[in-house]
């Protein structure tokens, strides 16, 4: 196996990237520490091209993939991880059967007509269709939806930023998978709330709902993060996410990076 280049940006991800800064250098691999002063002040002239990988912050990630020529660099294609990319073709697992996309403005203009039309009544879940995450998901009242309310002006300025309104869903359980060509190699549960996590077994129904939806929906990047919900006594899709910019909780950092490198 080739020695790859692993570049991490482990002070976003201090926790998780313990054991994956210990998997790269047991493996054999070259380990990195990511600087932002490389954008201003160019890259190190023996870094990057083929066998090179990187893990940190969402911004990064989608910089590197636009703006490097590293192969295979950060799995971060934004376009693919849009939810308008891949929303119709889960539908059968998605945690909302339901939803409407459109402008932000729009949404606002008409949130009481578009609240009806998804079965919705005095409130509704709203998040951005940019795996980028210029606003976080939150719930709002039908009746005083705003811009404001959606953090415009602070975290975005385009009034007309693409959002998902959706009926509001009760989430149980949450769980993280890692995805390498369509196999789940890794996955964590996790408590949103308190950010505390626990490796998850390859045994358990959560991993084997999550290698289902792998096997069925067209993968956005030959790395991603696939996470699970508990709904309503189900498991369901929660959402895809760029490998190169995800938390991995505690998934096995070995096995994620002998898949990543083996593979790709």
């Amino acid at each position: 196996m080739t020695p790859a280049t692993w570049v991490l940006e482990s002070d976003v991800f201090p926790d998780s990237h313990s054991p994956l800064r210990a998997a790269v250098r047991d493996a054999g691999h070259r380990l990195v520490d990511w600087s932002d002063a490389w954008w201003s002040d160019g890259l190190p002239p023996d870094l990057g091209g083929t066998h090179t990988f990187f893990h940190g912050s969402l911004g990064n990630a989608a910089r590197i993939h636009d703006e490097l020529d590293w192969s295979p660099g950060s799995f971060c294609n934004t376009a693919s991880f849009c939810c308008s990319a891949w929303y119709e073709s889960a539908r059968d697992w998605l945690l909302h059967a339901d939803w409407r996309l459109m402008p932000a403005n729009d949404f606002v203009a008409s949130a009481a007509d578009v609240a009806a039309a998804i079965g919705c009544t005095d409130r509704i879940f709203v998040r951005p269709n940019s795996p980028l995450k210029p606003f976080s998901g939150r719930v709002l009242d039908v009746a005083v939806v705003t811009l404001k309310a959606l953090d415009h002006g602070f975290y975005f300025d385009d009034e007309s930023l693409p959002i998902i309104a959706a009926p509001i869903r009760k989430v149980g359980r949450e769980w993280r998978f890692v995805i390498v060509r369509n196999s789940v190699v890794a996955g964590s549960a996790y408590d949103a709330p308190t950010r505390s996590a626990a490796p998850d077994q390859p045994q358990s129904e959560a991993w084997t709902f999550a290698q289902v939806v792998a096997n069925a929906i067209p993968a956005p990047a030959d790395a991603y993060i696939l996470d699970v919900c508990e709904c309503d006594g189900e498991l369901q899709l929660l959402e895809l996410n760029p490998f190169g910019g995800a938390d991995l909780y505690a998934c096995d950092a070995t096995n994620i990076v002998r898949a990543v490198t083996e593979a790709l």
